[in-house]
C-alpha cells in the first residue's frame, strides 16, 4: 500500500507538476493540507436538478443540468466568408429555468455528438448576458453516465461536491485531486482543546475532513460544517485575544485633560449641545486615555454622526496633558477639508504662539506631500518643538523626516483605505507607544468588528446631530425608462433655482491614461457593450445639453492638488451649481448647501461606496435627494442592490446586505475585498453566535495560557493561519 501523503507534503509530489501549478497560482493553494481544506461551495444531489436562476454574473460557475436541445447554425464571419462559421446553441434546463451554452468554430463539433437532448452532464464557465439572456460561452463539461459504479467510484455516492473552481481546473477535476489526498486526512492534528469540543459535541477534525468531501448523508454535511467553522472562529478569535493580551502589557503615557485647560475651554464656546451618543463614546475614549496602556479603540458612526467633534476633543485631551495629537486622513482634499473645519471649530484656539490667540491655544499644522517646501519646513519645525498640538495630514505624515515632540493619539480616519504598515509607521513616531482612535464611516456589523477589528475596542455612534435633514433615494432606470432620467436633470435644476448645488458621480474619469485601462473590459462591460461612464464626457454633455446655462465643474483624483483644492473651494463658495466628480467626493466632503445627487451607472459602485457617496447631500436644513441612475433589467441581482440602497438610510442594514453579496474577503488580509477568504466555512454574518462564543472561549483560555504551551495543536493552528504576512498584519492593526 502507498504511503499515506504528510498534510506538509507539496501537491508537486502528489499531483503532478501542472495540476500543482494551476491549484497554487489561482487557488493558492500549495500543500495537500491545503487542499484538505479546499471545501466545497454546496452539493448537487444526482436526483434532483440544479437552479439556474440567480446565477452570478461574471463569476465562475458549476452547475448539474440536462440539455433540453442543442442547434447548429451556420453564419459568415470575416474568418469564415462563405457563411462556412459554426456556432452551436446548447439549452439547458433544471426544471425552473434555462441556461444557454454556445460553442464557436471547430470546438462545436465534440459536445455537437455528446451533448444530446436528455443528456445530463455538469457543466463549469462564466456566466455572461448575451441579448440580454445568461449564457455560459465554451464551458467545460462532464457527462454524468447512467453507470452507477462509474458515478459511484467518481462522485462518492449521492451527493456530488461542487468546489469553488477556476477556468482552469473545474470542480471535477478538484474532486477527482481531492479523493488522491484524503488519506491524509487521518493525520491532522485537532486544535481544538478536548474538553471543548466534547462539551459542544464537535465531532474530531479528520472526520470533520472526510465528512465534507465525502458525504454520505446532509447530516454528514451539517456535522462536518459544525466542526470546521468553530475551528475558523475559535483559531481567528485566539489570534486576536493574543494581541489583545499583548496591546495590555506595554506602557503608554496616560493622558487626562485639565479640568481648565484647553478641552475645557473649547467646550465652552460650542455653539450647540452634543448628542447623548457623543458624550458617551467621548467618555470611553478619555477613559482609554487615562490608562497607562495603549488605547486600540475603532469609532464606527453614521456619515455625518458627529465622530469628527468627537475625535477634536479626544485630541485636545491630548494637547491638555501636554502631548500632540496626528489625523492621519486618506486623500490630500480630505486632510484639506479637515484642517479646514478644525481651524474653523476651534477659532482663536487654533491659533497658538500667534497674536490674537487664545491664552491656551495651540498650533494646528496641516502636512500633506503637495505642500512647497518653506511651509513644509516650518510645519516640521513646529511639530518637532511641540509647538504645534494638532497636526492634520496624508501618508506624508509617515516619511522618516517627521519628527514629533511628544506624540500621544494618533486619529485615523476610514482605516479602511490605510495600509497597516503606515499606521504602524506613525505609531512608532511616539516615544512610547501612543493611543489610537480609527475612525470609520463604513457601518461595520457586529460580527464583523468581533473579527476584522478583533484587537479593537468599539465605540458606535448611531445618532444624527440636530438639524441634519432626512435623504430621499430613487432608483432612475435609464434603459427602461429614458423619460425618468429627463425628469432627474429636471430635478437637479429645480435645486438649483432654490439656491442649492449638485453632485454627478461617475465611475470613470475619461481622460486617455483612463482610456487605455478601459480597454480591459470585464466581461460584464462587455456584455453591455459599452464602457462605464466618464466625469470629462459626462460634465461636457451636461453642460451643454439638460444642464445649460448652469455652471458645471469637474473633480477628479488625477487633477493636480492645488486644482482640487480650488475646485472644492469653489463649489463650497456657492460659485459652482454641479460639481461632476468620481468617488475622490466620497469621504468627508461637507457642503451643507450641497442637496442633489445623481449617480451615474451606480450598478458600478458597491452598496457602502452609494451609501457612502449619498451621505455628502442632505447635510444642511433641506431636504437631500439621491438618485441612482442604472441601465441594469429589472430583475438583476445589481438592481436589486439598487433598490436596497433606496429603501433605507440604515448604514448597518446596508452594510449587512453588501456583505451577503460581497463574501467577506480574507477577513486577516489587508485587502478585505471579496476575493478568497482564509474563512473558508464561517459566514460572519450568519455565524454571529459561532463568533461570539469562540471570542470568549479564546480569551479564556488565553488569559490562562497566554503561548499555549500546554496546547501544542492550537499553537500549530494558529502559525499556519499566521503566516508571516499576516503575524505583522496583526502585530500592526
Amino acid at each position: 500500500m502507498d504511503p499515506v501523503p504528510a498534510l506538509d507534503e507539496p501537491l508537486k509530489k502528489v499531483l503532478g507538476p501542472a495540476t500543482a501549478k494551476v491549484m497554487a497560482e489561482h487557488l493558492g493553494l500549495h500543500t495537500v493540507g491545503d487542499l484538505l481544506h479546499h471545501y466545497p461551495r454546496r452539493y448537487e444531489e444526482r436526483g434532483q436538478l440544479t437552479h439556474l436562476a440567480d446565477l452570478p454574473m461574471d463569476e465562475h460557475v458549476t452547475v448539474v443540468a440536462q440539455v433540453a436541445d442543442a442547434r447548429l447554425h451556420t453564419f459568415a464571419s470575416s474568418r469564415a466568408p462563405r457563411g462556412k462559421g459554426q456556432r452551436l446553441e446548447v439549452t439547458i434546463t433544471d426544471g425552473s429555468g434555462r441556461l444557454q451554452l454556445v460553442f464557436f468554430g471547430a470546438g462545436v463539433h465534440k459536445p455537437h455528438k455528446e451533448l444530446l437532448p436528455g443528456t445530463r452532464a455538469m457543466f463549469a464557465g462564466k456566466v455572461s448576458v448575451f441579448n440580454r439572456r445568461l449564457q455560459l460561452a465554451h464551458p467545460a463539461y462532464e457527462l454524468l453516465r447512467g453507470d452507477a459504479e462509474e458515478t459511484v467510484e467518481t462522485w462518492a455516492g449521492a451527493l456530488i461536491p461542487i468546489y469553488p473552481a477556476t477556468a482552469k481546473l473545474e470542480s471535477w477535476k478538484i474532486g477527482k485531486a481531492l479523493q488522491t489526498v484524503l488519506p491524509s486526512a487521518q493525520e491532522a492534528a485537532d486544535p481544538l482543546p478536548g474538553p471543548l469540543r466534547e462539551g459542544r459535541g464537535l465531532v474530531t477534525l479528520p472526520e470533520a475532513l472526510l465528512k465534507i468531501h465525502r458525504p454520505h448523508t446532509k447530516a454528514d454535511i451539517e456535522e462536518a460544517r459544525a466542526r470546521l467553522k468553530w475551528d475558523e472562529a475559535f483559531v481567528l478569535q485566539v489570534a486576536l485575544a493574543r494581541r489583545r493580551h499583548a496591546d495590555a502589557q506595554l506602557p503608554a503615557v496616560p493622558r487626562r485633560p485639565r479640568p481648565d485647560g484647553i478641552l475645557a475651554a473649547f467646550d465652552g464656546r460650542l455653539p450647540f449641545t452634543l448628542t447623548e451618543g457623543q458624550r458617551k463614546v467621548s467618555e470611553e475614549i478619555f477613559a482609554d486615555l487615562a490608562t497607562d496602556h495603549p488605547m486600540h479603540r475603532l469609532l464606527q458612526g453614521e456619515v455625518g454622526s458627529g465622530k469628527t467633534m468627537v475625535a477634536l476633543r479626544a485630541m485636545l485631551a491630548v494637547v491638555d496633558a501636554g502631548g500632540q495629537a496626528a489625523m492621519l486622513a486618506p486623500t490630500e482634499v480630505l486632510a484639506q477639508q479637515h484642517h479646514r473645519s478644525v481651524i474653523e471649530m476651534m477659532g482663536d484656539l487654533a491659533q497658538g504662539g500667534m497674536l490674537g490667540g487664545a491664552d491656551d491655544a495651540t498650533k494646528v499644522v496641516l502636512l500633506t506631500g503637495s505642500m512647497g517646501a518653506a511651509a513644509r519646513r516650518q510645519a516640521l519645525l513646529d511639530l518637532a518643538t511641540g509647538e504645534a498640538g494638532i497636526v492634520i495630514g496624508t501618508h506624508a505624515l509617515i516619511e522618516d523626516k517627521v519628527q514629533f515632540h511628544d506624540l500621544g493619539l494618533v486619529v485615523v480616519d476610514e482605516q479602511h483605505r490605510f495600509g497597516v504598515e503606515q499606521r504602524d509607521a506613525l505609531r512608532g513616531k511616539g516615544k512610547q507607544p501612543p493611543h489610537l482612535l480609527v475612525m470609520t464611516a463604513t457601518p461595520i456589523p457586529r460580527t464583523v468588528a468581533m473579527t476584522v477589528f478583533g484587537d479593537l475596542e468599539t465605540s458606535v455612534l448611531d445618532q444624527l446631530p440636530a438639524g441634519r435633514s432626512p435623504i430621499a433615494s430613487h432608483v432612475v432606470p435609464a434603459a427602461d425608462k429614458p423619460h425618468f432620467l429627463a425628469r432627474a436633470w429636471e430635478r437637479v435644476r429645480e435645486e438649483v433655482e432654490k439656491g442649492h448645488q449638485a453632485y454627478v458621480v461617475c465611475p470613470r474619469i475619461g481622460d486617455e491614461e483612463d482610456g487605455a485601462k478601459a480597454k480591459k473590459k470585464s466581461p460584464e462591460d462587455e456584455a453591455e457593450k459599452r464602457p462605464p461612464l466618464a466625469v470629462l464626457d459626462t460634465a461636457e454633455q451636461l453642460a451643454r445639453g439638460p444642464l445649460a446655462g448652469l455652471r458645471v465643474d469637474v473633480l477628479h483624483g488625477r487633477m493636480p492638488p492645488d486644482d482640487k483644492d480650488a475646485v472644492m473651494r469653489r463649489f463650497a463658495a456657492g460659485e459652482v451649481d454641479v460639481l461632476v466628480a468620481t468617488t475622490v467626493i466620497e469621504v468627508g466632503v461637507n457642503v451643507p448647501n450641497a442637496t442633489a445627487m445623481v449617480i451615474m451607472d451606480a450598478d458600478r459602485f458597491g452598496v457602502s461606496q452609494l451609501h457612502q457617496l449619498r451621505g455628502r447631500v442632505g447635510r444642511g436644513s433641506a431636504p437631500g435627494l439621491c438618485l441612482l441612475v442604472t441601465e441594469m433589467p429589472e430583475a438583476s441581482p445589481a438592481r436589486q442592490r439598487l433598490n436596497a440602497v433606496a429603501s433605507t438610510l440604515d448604514g448597518f442594514e446596508l452594510s449587512r446586505i453588501d456583505l451577503e453579496q460581497r463574501r467577506e474577503g480574507d477577513v486577516l488580509g489587508q485587502a478585505q475585498s471579496g476575493t478568497r477568504s482564509s474563512l473558508r466555512m464561517l459566514a460572519v454574518i450568519d455565524d454571529e453566535e459561532v463568533i461570539a462564543e469562540a471570542r470568549e472561549e479564546a480569551a479564556r483560555i488565553v488569559a490562562g495560557d497566554p503561548d499555549l504551551e500546554r496546547l501544542p495543536a492550537l499553537r500549530t493552528a494558529l502559525d499556519a493561519l499566521l503566516d508571516e504576512e499576516r503575524e505583522q498584519y496583526l502585530e500592526k492593526g
